[in-house]
């Protein structure tokens, strides 16, 4: 795949190989992107998903959303740079 397609990664472990708490953190920011539907339920934006990646939750950027919204993705990058947590694929 090419890297400039490839998704922006942001993982749930430090650039130091500790673990990022608290354990629900992907769900946490990747809900600051979702709707919440006339039933209550969270749809999260195609753009920004909580997942887990080999057992280590992470949240998946498309990279799309940089010229959709600049600004949003560069939150993105901020976060992970303030909590130094290891990415994948970053600009």
């Amino acid at each position: 795949m090419d890297d400039t397609n490839a998704p922006f990664i942001i993982l749930g472990t430090t650039t130091k190989s500790t673990k990022f708490r608290p354990s629900d953190w992907a769900d946490r920011l990747a809900s600051v992107f979702a709707m919440i539907d006339p039933n209550n339920r969270t749809n999260y934006s195609p753009y920004v998903q909580p997942t887990t990646l080999d057992g280590i939750r992470c949240v998946v950027v498309n990279k799309k959303l940089k010229a959709s919204d600049p600004i949003a993705y560069r939150f993105l990058q901020s976060f992970a740079e303030r909590n130094e947590l290891a990415t994948e694929n970053a600009d």
